[in-house]
């Protein structure tokens, strides 16, 4: 394509553009389509005049597949800094007139919902009494993307593990969460679980967990003969349930299987860690109403 300036951005560029993001985060065409709610005809056309009015060619289509162009990976997080820069706008906007309007992004590590102190949950039931026209958007990801994403912010906040604190973020304690090792009901330790020998553990496969530790969490992980590693709890629940693997799990977590007959934990008085579970906030962030509500709400659940 050739060289061209981008004029004036209007309604319509930014239309596209939310429909390019939407490709781009679904991975073809066709997985768009229901989202959309357009044809595949359609959604090829719109993206073809997106093409034209940027000059340069966003994506490659066709028998080969789907996939972004280094011009289309770089277009798509410049639109990610548009449309924050025009949610920031409203925000402020709402703001002056008292209305508590515009959307709240909450990323947050998966499996938290066993928790049974439930702060999140009763911050979230606050905000929403009190905001009924806000938009919650919740996500379920990483610690690093979740904190990547509030540092960025595309995430007001984030509920993660407090491992090494990131000097661009502010973190609030919210609850200690305790995790031991575990094993499922078909693992040759489920019958006779596990003696005083703990050195017994490295002639099983362990599983380590993909993210940060702490030194704590590696010591223990260093009594283990790790062959696996998983991204998230689930996936390590979910290794653990083949019976080949023995891995930790959040207590509060695995209690369901456990309940079941279907996991026991090892030594849990001596093979366990503790991790403090915080709400990251990015430093220095302009002043939000939403936001505001929010941590309000979470600090008046925390005093009761």
């Amino acid at each position: 394509m050739k060289n061209k300036s981008l004029g004036r951005v209007s309604d319509y560029e930014l239309k596209l553009l939310r429909i390019f993001r939407t490709i781009a985060e679904c991975g073809s065409f066709s997985v768009a389509e229901s989202l959309l709610g357009m044809s595949r005809p359609a959604i090829s056309q719109q993206m073809s005049d997106l093409e034209k009015r940027l000059g340069m060619r966003l994506c490659q289509r066709g028998r080969a597949g789907f996939s972004l162009t280094d011009e289309g990976r770089e277009i798509l997080q410049l639109s990610d800094t548009l449309f924050a820069s025009v949610e920031t706008f409203r925000q402020q906007v709402n703001q002056m007139h008292r209305q508590l309007r515009g959307t709240f992004n909450l990323g947050i590590i998966n499996n938290l919902v066993t928790q049974p102190m439930m702060k999140l949950t009763h911050a979230l039931e606050i905000l929403r009494r009190q905001g009924p026209d806000i938009h919650i958007s919740l996500t379920m990801t990483t610690p690093s993307e979740i904190e990547r994403a509030v540092m960025e912010g595309r995430y007001h906040v984030g509920a993660l593990p407090l491992i090494s604190p990131l000097s661009g973020l502010d973190y609030l304690p919210l609850y200690e969460e305790k995790s031991s090792l575990y094993c499922s009901h078909t693992h040759p330790l489920f019958a006779d679980g596990l003696g005083d020998d703990h050195s017994v553990l490295r002639q099983y496969d362990a599983i380590a967990p993909a993210e940060r530790m702490t030194a704590e969490t590696v010591r223990l992980h260093q009594l283990l003969n790790c062959t696996a590693t998983a991204s998230d709890r689930e996936g390590i629940a979910f290794l653990i349930l083949t019976g080949r693997f023995i891995g930790f799990l959040p207590d509060h977590y695995a209690a369901h299987w456990q309940e079941k007959g279907l996991m026991r934990a090892l030594a849990p008085q001596q093979l366990h860690f503790t991790h403090t579970i915080a709400l990251a906030t990015r430093k220095g962030r302009q002043p939000d109403a939403i936001l505001q509500l929010f941590l309000h709400s979470l600090h008046s659940d925390h005093q009761e």
